[in-house]
Formats: structure tokens, sequence, C-alpha cells
């Protein structure tokens, strides 16, 4: 594991939603970063290389601005040009080692494991320093995903030396039962950035660790 990738990915982990207006995602994030996400995950699928780069770069300055960690998904060699301190494999990204050799040794690597435990310590033997599951919960990003019972948290964190983020479906009202269960940090798309007050809506999250008693540094 990382130097610090424990402190640094804890609370509300934000994935940035699709859309075509940069502007308006920008705003968006600046909102979130405001109500107090922990950590940022730029994720784009379709989209120009040149605007993806552009896009991010106006993304990862944010977040640097308020203290927040930002993540890349999927592509080291973006999280290289940006010289980011984080990248997010799943199931076909490559692994964790190819990661760092392209984006620096120091890199905090995430990994995605759906619903499996074993995916899961191979990734950790493999020297990541975060591990995701999910979907918890029904979710229009990925509608096919797996659903993992919300036990699978308790076990990951009993098993494994790095923290544990939750995903898929998350909102306030289901959060609760995430966060009791282990997790250090909830990934959320939709519940936060289709939010009426995006802040309003970052700060529900951060308080809701609070009130189990999950402080964060």
């Amino acid at each position: 594991m990382t130097p610090k990738a424990a402190q640094a990915i804890c609370g509300l982990y934000a994935i940035t939603p699709d859309g075509p207006d940069t502007e308006a995602l920008c705003r968006k994030v600046e909102r979130a970063l405001a109500g107090g996400v922990r950590v940022l995950q730029y994720r784009r699928k379709s989209v120009d290389p040149a605007i993806r780069l552009s896009e991010a770069g106006r993304l990862a300055r944010l977040c640097e601005v308020s203290g927040c960690l930002f993540v890349v998904n999927d592509d080291a060699a973006l999280a290289q040009a940006l010289d980011a301190r984080a990248v997010h494999l799943g199931r076909d990204d490559g692994t964790v080692a190819a990661a760092r050799s392209t984006a620096g040794h120091r890199l905090i690597v995430g990994v995605s494991c759906y619903d499996e435990l074993d995916r899961a310590h191979r990734a950790v033997e493999e020297g990541a320093d975060y591990i995701a599951f999910g979907s918890f919960f029904p979710s229009r990003v990925k509608p096919g995903a797996v659903r993992p019972p919300v036990d699978l948290l308790t076990r990951a964190r009993s098993r494994f030396d790095v923290p544990v983020v939750a995903i898929g479906g998350i909102t306030t009202e289901n959060a609760p039962s995430l966060i009791a269960a282990g997790a250090d940090a909830l990934a959320v798309i939709s519940d936060l950035f289709d939010a009426e007050d995006i802040e309003a809506r970052a700060d529900q999250y951060r308080r809701l660790f609070a009130a189990v008693g999950r402080s964060l540094p």
C-alpha cells in the first residue's frame, strides 16, 4: 500500500457523470467539493481524447485546490499525463504493477472486485491500495451489475488491511447500512450529481459517516 492511501480513501467518493457539457460538469464538481467530497474519480468512457485530457486537467486542478484526491478511471496513461496521484482499475484494465509502471510507483491504485473476495485477495497481493465492491443496490449506470450482499463489506474489512469502497445505487437512505457494515468510502454518481442541491447532498453523506462514529481525517 502506498503512503497515505488509507487516509485518502474515506468518506464520500464521487464519480463523475456522463454528459456533453464540460462547463456544467465543472460547476457540479465545484459544488460537490464544497460539500465535502473526499475523493473524485474522473470516469468518461466515450469522449474525444483531447477533450478528455482537457476536462480531466480542469477537474484535477479543482481537486488540488480543495484537497480532494483525484482518481483517473481505467487509464494509467492519462494519470501520467496529468501527474495524478491515483487510478482505478476495472476487470479488463490491466494489473496494478502495469499501472504503476506507466504512471509512477507511488501511484495510489484501486481495484474493482465486484462480488469476489478472491479477486480482492489477488488485488491486495499485487499491491492494490484499496478495493471496491458492488453494485450493492440497483444502479441506473450499470443496471446489469452483480449484486453482492451487504455483509461482504464486513468480511472484506476483517480480511484485508486496505480501505474498502462500496458502490452501486447508493443513496442517503441506504448508505448507513453500508457504512455500518464497514465501508470506508461510498462511491456515488446519480444520487449526488442529480441532486437539486449538490453541495447539501454531499454534506448529508459527510454527516452520515459522523452519525455512526466514523470520523474522517
